[in-house]
C-alpha cells in the first residue's frame, strides 16, 4: 500500500476508526531529516505485512500535532483500535522502525 496524507478532517475516519493498524508519521516539508526518512517509509509501505502508513504535515495540521503532543519531527505513532502506544522519535533506520513496530503488537 502506498503512503497517503491525512488531515484533521479525515483523521478520525482514516486512522482512528481504521479496522487495521495505521502508522502515522508527523512531518513537515522543511524538515531535512523527514525528507531523508520519506523514501524509507515509501519502501516500507510496499512491504507485505506492514501497516498502512499515513503522513501528517504539521504545518498544515498543527491541531493534530498538538493533540498527539508531537514536539519533534519526524515522530511515528502506531494507531490500533482507536489508540496509540509510545512514539518513535527521529528513527534512523528501517530496521529501527521494524523493531519498534514488532514491540507494538501489530
Amino acid at each position: 500500500m502506498a503512503m497517503f496524507s491525512v488531515t484533521t478532517q479525515d483523521f478520525e475516519k482514516t486512522v482512528i476508526e481504521s479496522a487495521t493498524p495505521v502508522l502515522v508519521e508527523f512531518t513537515a516539508p522543511w524538515c531535512g531529516y523527514c525528507r531523508r526518512l520519506a523514501p524509507v517509509l515509501q519502501r516500507m509501505s510496499a512491504d507485505e505485512g506492514m501497516p498502512a502508513i499515513a503522513a501528517v504535515n504539521i504545518d498544515e495540521e498543527p491541531a493534530l500535532a498538538e493533540r498527539f503532543k508531537v514536539d519533534t519531527i519526524p515522530t511515528l505513532l502506531l494507531f490500533q483500535k482507536g489508540s496509540h502506544g509510545p512514539a518513535l522519535v527521529a528513527p534512523s533506520t528501517a530496521a529501527q522502525i521494524k523493531e519498534w513496530l514488532a514491540g507494538q503488537e501489530v
